[in-house]
């Protein structure tokens, strides 16, 4: 399998190298729905969705309302910026 260089964009990796990125990372895939991934840590929990153009993020109640926060980022991002911004939280 593919390793993820921290300084590549996502662009340039197959789908299957960002899915094993994803579970290394501690999310688990919605096995209806493929392209949608759920992660949950101690103080959050977000679904990450890989859309064509971006890789969106639903923090799930992490506004000061108890609203769900949206995020999204290019996958001409590096992988590092990626994992640095989406995995730190809300």
């Amino acid at each position: 399998m593919t390793q993820l260089s921290p300084s590549s964009p996502l662009y340039s990796y197959p789908l299957p190298a960002i899915e094993n990125w994803l579970k290394q990372m501690g999310c688990e895939q919605n096995s209806q729905q493929l392209n949608c991934w759920y992660i949950n840590k101690s103080d959050w929990e977000a679904e990450i969705i890989l859309d064509t153009e971006d890789l969106n993020v639903l923090y799930l109640n992490a506004g000061a309302d108890g609203s769900d926060i949206k995020r999204s980022f290019r996958y001409s991002l590096s992988r590092q910026d990626i994992e640095d911004a989406v995995f730190s939280g809300p």
